[in-house]
Order: C-alpha cells, then structure tokens, then sequence
C-alpha cells in the first residue's frame, strides 16, 4: 500500500471493532490518526495509545453525531492539532433496529436516521474543510443490495449514506478529493450476537468461505485512502467475501 505518511485521518467511532482496525491500519501506514468516541473514553485513549505505538501522532475526540454542534466541532478540533485533514472516515453508527415496516417504532426509526443525518453534516464539514487530493470513505451495509425482512428502515438509512458519497464525490472530484463507501458483510465483533446455526447458514453463504474479520474491512478501507486508489471515487465497494 502506498505510504500514508504525513496524512492526518479522523476515523469515526473508532475506539472499538471496524473503526479501531482502520485507525490501527492507517496508522502502520504512516498517518497521524482522530479517534472519535461516544462515551468512552478510556477505550478511544487506548486506540490513541495503540496507534502511536505505530510512530504516528494521535488524539481523541468525542463525538456525538445526533448533535450537530458536536459534528460541526470535529474537523476543526482535528485541523487545529495537525494542520489539515487529509483522511476522513465516517465509521460511527448507532444502534441498529430490525422490525418489519408494519412493527418499526417511530423512536427507533428516529434514532438510527438521526446517526444518518450527523453522517451528512460531517460530509458538509469534509466537503469545505478537507485537504485537496484527500479521501473520504463513508460506512453502508451490505444490506443494502441484500434486502431481507425487517431490515427496510436500517437499510434504507444506510443506503442514504451511499447516495450522499455518490453526489459528493461529484462535487468535490475537481479538488482531486476522492469519496466512496464500504458497504461489509457479516463481520466478528463484539457487537455481532449470533448462535452456531445461523454462523454456520452464513458462512454457507459466503463464497470465501467464512465470517469477515475487522481486518478485512481495514484493508478495504486503506486502500481508497491510499494514492493506489487514485482513479476511484463515487463507488460503493461490498466487502462481503463474496456473499453479495
């Protein structure tokens, strides 16, 4: 992968899972790295310790995407430590809820667009405020292009996410500013609460023939941060192993 060095990334909700795996990895990669937290603290400077440990320069930030005075905060917070943002990615999410659209309640529809709303606004922040040449990746669900019941308003939340990239990556594409989405599979963190049966139907159904690591998505990720993604923007990349 081509070196990151002297790039500052702000990774969101990067204090646990997915999140921690991309700061850790653009952090080998040479770039000074945000973590972004909720409510833990003591878990986002953990992350930051680990990824200065990689010779980089860290800082943690919290951040609450419902608030907008929190969005708005972060960029700038990040810029008056290291000078730019060159990397941004949008990782942090609420809970997700599944119900058929007959049960969905209002307050967990609510809730779960509310994240997708903080989602945009940080774009809008990026969109003004990020380096030339920079990169930004935004988190979807592979959902998205694998409907199935229950799963209408949490997909539909993400695949907002994807339009929003879509759109500005034809924005900001002039600036050499590249925007795209990860969209994972099914992938092992501590928030993933499956029993054996529905494991063993999942890994069934993925080509590559298990459940996706952190660490896969990490990679994915790097690379449309790297200059070996120099030609891609506007695209919504599926790291499912094969399962969509």
């Amino acid at each position: 992968m081509t070196s990151l060095q002297g790039k500052t990334a702000v990774v969101t909700g990067s204090s646990r899972g997915i999140g921690r795996a991309v700061a850790e990895r653009l952090a080998e990669a040479g770039a000074n790295v945000v973590v972004t937290y909720a409510s833990n603290r003591e878990l986002a400077d953990e992350v930051a310790a680990a990824v200065s440990k990689a010779g980089v320069e860290s800082l943690a930030l919290q951040l609450d995407l419902r608030d907008l005075e929190s969005v708005r905060a972060l960029l700038p917070a990040a810029i008056n430590r290291f000078g730019q943002v060159d990397i941004l990615v949008n990782n942090a999410a609420g809970y997700h809820h599944f119900a058929p659209t007959a049960q969905m309640a209002v307050d967990a529809y609510d809730s779960m667009f509310q994240v997708t709303r903080g989602v945009f606004f940080l774009l809008q922040e990026a969109a003004a405020k990020i380096a030339d040449h920079g990169a930004i990746v935004s988190f979807s669900t592979g959902g998205t292009s694998m409907p199935r019941p229950g799963g209408g308003a949490y997909c539909g939340s993400k695949a907002a996410i994807e339009q929003f990239s879509n759109c500005l990556s034809k924005e900001i594409g002039a600036r050499g500013v590249r925007v795209n989405t990860v969209a994972p599979g099914v992938t092992k963190t501590e928030g993933l609460v499956l029993d054996q049966n529905m494991v063993t139907q999942l890994i069934g159904m993925t080509p590559l023939g298990r459940l996706g690591e952190p660490s896969d998505i990490a990679d994915a990720v790097a690379l449309l941060c790297s200059d070996n993604a120099h030609w891609i923007t506007g695209q919504n990349i599926r790291v499912t192993g094969g399962m969509v």
